[in-house]
């Protein structure tokens, strides 16, 4: 397994599906020696949090706020 230019490193299918490593999970780094170890970062409400964050201010309609309540209460 080679590091690209950008630092990246792919982890095995095998091992993300073990682990729970689905995308956007946080993991921390640590070295020991001369081994780093990848460990998934106990954190459960954070991914929820960058969900939510990441699709704040993402609409491109041009509706009014009262168009689009309009709309979904039919």
């Amino acid at each position: 397994m080679r590091i690209t230019s950008k630092g990246q490193v792919t982890i095995p299918q095998e091992i993300r599906e073990k682990l729970g490593l689905l995308p956007e999970t946080e993991v921390e780094f640590r070295i020991r020696g001369n081994v780093v170890q990848i460990i998934k970062a106990d954190r459960p409400s954070s991914r929820r949090s960058r969900v939510i964050r990441g699709l704040r201010g993402t609409a491109t309609t041009k509706l009014s706020t009262d168009e689009i309540m309009a709309l979904i209460r039919g």
